[in-house]
């Protein structure tokens, strides 16, 4: 008992200071750009979905390098502990304001950004590569996959907290948010190659001769299961990146929240998507990790038609602000537990094709699930900036921004990732029942 403990322990340790990384920077960079690095919002896009694609490019390469390297902690841990301190080291940087002309700032970020996500990578990638390698049973993967996204949705609760205090003090308290992330980002990383130490050791292999990477991006392309979640993996992504980009501005110039409210409502979705991803576990291992995913994207759905339908914060107190922040809270609620199953339900189909590959090479697959991801992210990225620029979005203008503006922020956030959660259900739909039934 004490040895599993200590496996989920650290296996959860190991998503904490990507989660945490990953969840500050969806909710906060953008609004960082435009409202003190002083970057136009298209220019702002532009640049993060080039660093996205640089980023996804490395992906496979990694995964490839992973899948190749020999040492007395195995595959993976080399990579978790050599990139924790440099990968702290970047997320700290990313949030220094230099002096300089908006061009010039444009250069550092760019150089700093695209140091940060090869940095993540080489950490997050061949951490992700272990779940089909501890074990082979669908419970325990389930588990730690649980395990890996509490600890990630956790961290980033935590990152939300700090940020919740330190935002408000401008740029100062951006560049301390980076140094107090930075560090709990490296530390993070090295206690999780510790702790995972014992089990890595012993866990599966990849093949000691595997082909080369045109071969297996053949095996992939054939491989129907991983395209469909693939697919489904990417479709969720692009919904809930683009909905992270936006959120911010969604409440406080669509709903008119003060900084405090629309601050405080990221940490509602981080607290509820915590026990979501437990509940679909849990919903996984009775009925099918399909039906989990049908019942949670469900409460996504609602959630979107609530944000769809909500009016402005009511400004004259009273009652109705009690109701519009009881509704607010429980779309974001919803929102969490159904937003939960991205996270949570395409890692735990992910063994399934792999183990449909003889040589097993883990952190190849592994390396187009995080590729797609950051596609996903990058592409909500650029669609945020350049839809909301060309809607008439004035960066540092505030809440009184144009009506096309509010129209096209309100769409963003329910209409446009609702379409593409629909769109995960159409991939899904031949998934073999067989599979599902797994526990």
């Amino acid at each position: 008992m004490r040895r599993q403990l200590r496996l989920y322990l650290a296996y959860g340790l190991g998503d904490a200071g990507t989660g945490l990384a990953a969840t500050v920077l969806g909710f906060y960079l953008f609004p960082f750009f435009t409202e003190v690095a002083g970057l136009s919002a298209g220019l702002a896009g532009a640049m993060l979905m080039v660093i996205k694609l640089w980023d996804a490019l490395s992906d496979p390469l990694i995964g490839w390098l992973s899948d190749r390297t020999h040492t007395a902690w195995g595959a993976r841990l080399p990579w978790i502990a050599g990139a924790a301190v440099p990968l702290g080291i970047c997320f700290a940087a990313m949030w220094w304001v230099p002096h300089g002309t908006p061009g010039q700032r444009l250069g550092y970020y760019s150089v700093t950004a695209l140091l940060l996500m090869t940095a993540y990578t080489a950490m997050n990638l061949p951490f992700a590569a272990l779940t089909s390698e501890l074990s082979s049973s669908a419970s325990v993967r389930t588990h730690l996959n649980a395990a890996r996204f509490t600890g990630s949705l956790t961290a980033g609760l935590l990152g939300l907290m700090m940020a919740f205090f330190l935002v408000p003090q401008g740029a100062v308290g951006y560049a301390r948010l980076g140094m107090l992330g930075g560090a709990l980002i490296a530390g993070s990383g090295l206690v999780c190659a510790f702790g995972l130490n014992p089990f890595a050791r012993n866990a599966l292999k990849p093949a000691a001769h595997l082909e080369t990477v045109w071969v297996q991006l053949r095996r992939i392309a054939a491989n129907g299961r991983f395209r469909m979640v693939l697919g489904l993996y990417l479709l969720l992504w692009c919904g809930l990146q683009l909905m992270q980009n936006v959120s911010l501005v969604f409440l406080r110039v669509v709903l008119h929240l003060g900084d405090n409210w629309a601050y405080a409502m990221p940490l509602v979705f981080q607290i509820s998507a915590v026990p979501g991803l437990w509940l679909w576990g849990r919903v996984a291992q009775q009925r099918g990790r399909i039906p989990a995913l049908r019942r949670g994207l469900a409460l996504w759905g609602v959630a979107l038609v609530l944000a769809l339908v909500l009016p402005p914060f009511p400004g004259d107190g009273g009652v109705w602000q009690g109701v519009f922040l009881a509704l607010l809270a429980l779309t974001i609620t919803l929102l969490g537990l159904g937003g939960s199953t991205a996270f949570l339900i395409p890692w735990s189909l992910l063994p399934d094709a792999i183990d449909a590959d003889p040589d097993h090479p883990a952190g190849f697959y592994t390396a187009w699930m995080v590729l797609v991801q950051k596609l996903g992210i990058g592409l909500g990225i650029l669609v945020v900036g350049f839809v909301l620029e060309w809607s008439g979005y004035v960066a540092n203008q505030g809440v009184s921004q144009p009506d096309g503006a509010v129209v096209m922020i309100r769409l963003c956030i329910s209409v446009v990732p609702g379409t593409l959660i629909a769109l995960g259900l159409v991939v899904m739909r031949r998934w073999p029942r067989r599979s599902t039934q797994q526990t």
